[in-house]
């Protein structure tokens, strides 16, 4: 986790729910000089005290600590991942061969592209 980026994060979500440093302090139930240390980049929050971010931010704790781009899949593909989850084990099976093909497929032009620029 990059300081400065969680930083960042905590203070625009903090701000999106129109807190004071005080008021996320009171909400996490962190010492509010503590909060001044996430925010200007000097401290790292444990595990700990990101649950209790999180739940005072009413946000998960991905949805805290990583951005859009470092998450999981889209919504869409995670509503595919989920319908796949309910098919019967063959299935899932077949459909995960096809999908490591593709990612290989992928991979393996991107190595080309890349020997070749």
């Amino acid at each position: 986790m990059n300081p400065m980026q969680f930083a960042s994060r905590l203070i625009q979500f903090r701000k999106a729910q129109n807190l004071t440093q005080q008021g996320l302090a009171e909400a996490a139930q962190i010492h509010v000089n503590q909060i001044k240390r996430y925010e200007a980049g000097t401290a790292q929050p444990t595990l700990e005290a990101l649950v209790r971010l999180a739940k005072a931010l009413h946000l998960s704790l991905d949805v805290l600590v990583f951005a859009e781009t470092d998450r999981g899949p889209s919504d869409d593909m995670a509503l595919q991942f989920e319908a796949v989850s309910h098919m019967p084990e063959e299935e899932r099976r077949i459909i995960k061969a096809l999908l490591d093909g593709m990612i290989i497929k992928y991979q393996t032009r991107q190595i080309v592209s890349n020997l070749s620029s």
